[in-house]
């Protein structure tokens, strides 16, 4: 038997996506919010857990988005298109979104996720500021194949509206582990992972070195890069010469470049 579509922006349900808007409700709930076709298509596939699905008819338009729905059991739960307009994080929403449950990674865990550390290769962000960053090098990690990203000493949000957004669904299928820098180096300490640090005064520029597996992709913050001693704790840094007038590139560009050299280098 089909829902009744909800029509009204008060009804509890609706009122509880909506409050996922804010980091607050998600911190205190573990649940946070995926929108868009391509988006709850990821989260339904990688097998995360899923709490409500939302959709809007009148506004899904694709094939690929209603026969998603069809397949989708227990039915997910219709709503009017203002109702989803009220709920979506930009305009002309796609007219679907899930509520799912968040999903924690510890360091202890990947060794159950990993059979064999030997050709690891991951990348890890220093108190990384910007979401959009933060989902960006996720694709990025994703596309060249590179297994794991760790998150530390705080910073953005893993489960930010567009952390989720600019990862382009990657943010189900990749390890992402938080962690204070102290714990993520002894980890690394004990695995062999050779830590390839950045800076401006690397030692080596990024075109000449070639890393040794299992090795970790260190980067700082966008602001302040990495602190003098977790340079130190690295086995090595290099750094990307700049030709123009710029001192610098934005840390999601810096990222792809180095993440794309040392897969295709490495061992």
């Amino acid at each position: 038997m089909d829902k009744p579509v909800i029509t009204s922006l008060t009804n509890p349900l609706i009122k509880q996506a909506r409050s996922l808007r804010q980091k607050k409700w998600r911190t205190e709930s573990g649940l946070f919010l995926v929108e868009g076709i391509h988006h709850v298509g990821e989260v339904i596939a990688s097998g995360w857990d899923v709490e409500s699905i939302l959709y809007a008819p009148e506004l899904l338009t694709s094939e690929y988005a209603r026969n998603l729905i069809a397949r989708i059991s227990p039915q997910p739960q219709p709503v009017s298109a203002q109702v989803m307009e009220s709920l979506a994080d930009k305009e002309n929403p796609q007219g679907i979104l899930a509520i799912v449950h968040q999903k924690a990674t510890r360091l202890e865990d990947l060794k159950a996720l990993w059979k064999s550390t030997k050709h690891m290769k991951c990348a890890a962000l220093v108190s990384p500021q910007d979401p959009g960053n933060v989902g960006t090098i996720l694709r990025t990690l994703d596309a060249v194949g590179a297994d794991a990203l760790f998150l530390l000493d705080g910073g953005v949000e893993l489960f930010h509206p567009t952390v989720i957004r600019s990862s382009m669904g990657t943010i189900f299928w990749k390890p992402i582990i938080e962690a204070s820098f102290d714990e993520f180096l002894a980890w690394a300490r004990s695995g062999r992972y050779q830590l390839i640090g950045t800076s401006a005064h690397g030692d080596v520029e990024f075109q000449t070195f070639v890393p040794d597996s299992p090795w970790v992709l260190v980067l700082g913050n966008e602001q302040k890069g990495l602190s003098a001693q977790q340079v130190k704790s690295c086995d090595v840094t290099v750094s990307l010469p700049m030709k123009g007038h710029v001192s610098s590139l934005n840390l999601a560009v810096a990222a792809g470049v180095l993440l794309y050299q040392f897969t295709q280098t490495g061992s």
